[in-house]
């Protein structure tokens, strides 16, 4: 690959990484499952975007409102159409009544399909959980610029977070 090309392969990896963030933290399972390929291997004998989306139903059900905050991402390219990366997200967690911060890496098989880069494989490993002291959505509304702290709108705000839960009989309390 020349330079352009390994540049723009980079970049749009970097894209998917934070697609994926973002469609955890809003529920879209849609988008989420669209992001790896369709014949992706879920778990130890499931294959495809079926078994794919069940798994991320039921464990982004298990926990209230996340936030991902996509950081240090190393990517090597193999060829054209393969690489790999590992990349870091510190995560915000509401498990039950408790939040959680976490210290993520992903390490990450990627495959250009169709002229999109996509996951073949994304591998959640924890350095680290520890429970916050306060959880904030316990706080009063914010109301930017008067008061600048407390609970926001998101992810209330995104129109998937409202139809997954909608969808399963239950509220957030986002």
């Amino acid at each position: 690959m020349d330079a352009l090309e390994l540049l723009v392969a980079r970049d749009e990896i970097r894209i998917l990484v934070s697609r994926y963030a973002v469609a955890v933290d809003a529920r879209d399972l849609d988008t989420l499952v669209a992001l790896f390929v369709a014949d992706v291997r879920v778990g130890g004998d499931a294959v495809g975007s079926d078994a794919l989306r069940a798994s991320f139903e039921a464990s982004l059900s298990a926990i209230g409102v996340s936030v991902l905050h996509v950081g240090t991402h190393v990517i090597d390219v193999v060829d054209h159409d393969h690489a790999t990366g590992v990349q870091y997200t510190s995560g915000q967690v509401e498990d039950g009544g408790r939040w959680i911060h976490q210290s993520i890496v992903y390490r990450d098989a990627y495959e250009r399909r169709d002229g999109r880069w996509l996951f073949v494989r994304r591998v959640h490993e924890l350095f680290h959980g520890v429970e916050a002291w306060q959880h904030p959505l316990d706080q009063e509304p914010a109301d930017w610029p008067h008061r600048p702290d407390g609970r926001g709108t998101a992810p209330a705000s995104f129109p998937t977070w409202t139809t997954f839960w909608h969808e399963r009989g239950g509220e957030s309390r986002a």
